[in-house]
């Protein structure tokens, strides 16, 4: 009873790292943003590019921007090199189909029972779509 509980929380456990994991570079701009936020004051004071002047309105987003701007282009080159990959995988697992006729067999029994009598009545209505009244 005891090692169904551990198991069955074990699984839940690993579901969620999983989930963690495969989340993660979704909110990979929202990490750099918190980063940039925790961190802004000192970023401010001694990465800043106009950290020199009287009056700096910029307080170190310029900082911010160039971290967003790098993590796009890695994430690109990502997606580039896993599109590459998957491409050459699709290249090596080609398969090559055959195909092969089926011989037609003729059925023997005599089908045209069906048209031997006569018809009974016929419509002469025809389908039409229902008058709009407007």
């Amino acid at each position: 009873m005891r090692a169904n509980y551990l198991n069955k929380h074990l699984k839940r456990l690993i579901i969620i790292a999983l989930s963690i994991l495969l989340m993660s570079p979704s909110f990979g701009s929202l990490f750099i943003y918190a980063s940039f936020k925790i961190n802004q004051k000192e970023i401010a004071k001694t990465i800043c590019v106009q950290r020199k002047q009287a009056f700096n309105s910029c307080n170190g987003r310029c900082e911010l921007q160039k971290s967003i701007k790098k993590y796009s282009d890695n994430e690109r080159k990502m997606q580039d090199s896993l599109k590459d990959k998957l491409e050459l995988v699709y290249v090596q697992n080609t398969a090559e189909i055959t195909f092969s006729a089926i011989p037609v067999m003729e059925s023997k029994n005599n089908t045209t029972i069906l048209f031997e009598k006569k018809p009974i009545g016929a419509s002469n209505l025809t389908f039409h779509p229902p008058l709009c009244t407007v």
